[in-house]
């Protein structure tokens, strides 16, 4: 018991640095599922009853790899929480990526960019999540017929407010 408290108090100092994110976690749903071969995540809400997912790993993410766990793991993300001080972090990525394959194109649209946003390097990376589709988050599982299998039962949709 001793150990998931000083877990969750690491985790809250992580968000802090990492991301700017002060969250007092209130309850861990799902704590180090693997959701890939070398990748792990924590499924948490916070005291404002905000649900998110930290995923961290050996390896290194891109924005496309943590799109495809969320999805897998059975949730809707809201908001991918870019590092601490850089509030336009996937744009300015995107933006330079797309002027090295197109060094003469001048004007930029986030059409443009939209795919090459999804080359940033994302790990460890923190999401808000909407909703969980189905009431059941998942786990990756390399035995199972599609690599993915039931972790637990949770119901979460949330209800934006003005």
């Amino acid at each position: 018991m001793n150990e998931q408290i000083y877990d969750d108090y690491a985790l809250e100092r992580l968000l802090k640095e990492q991301f700017g994110v002060i969250a007092e976690i209130d309850s861990v749903i799902a704590r180090r599922i693997p959701v890939g071969r070398s990748v792990e995540a924590t499924l948490f809400l916070t005291a404002k009853k905000q649900l998110f997912l930290y995923i961290h790993g050996e390896v290194k993410l891109l924005f496309s790899d943590v799109q495809k766990i969320v999805s897998r793991v059975g949730l809707t993300a809201e908001l991918y929480m870019p590092p601490k001080n850089q509030p336009h972090y996937f744009d300015d990525i995107g933006t330079r990526k797309f002027r090295e394959i197109f060094p003469g194109r001048k004007v930029v649209n986030p059409e443009d960019i939209s795919f090459y946003r999804t080359l940033a390097p994302y790990s460890p990376a923190l999401i808000l999540i909407q909703e969980v589709k189905t009431g059941t988050i998942f786990q990756y599982d390399s035995d199972s017929k599609n690599n993915w299998r039931p972790h637990a039962k949770f119901s979460y949709r949330r209800i934006r407010t003005s």
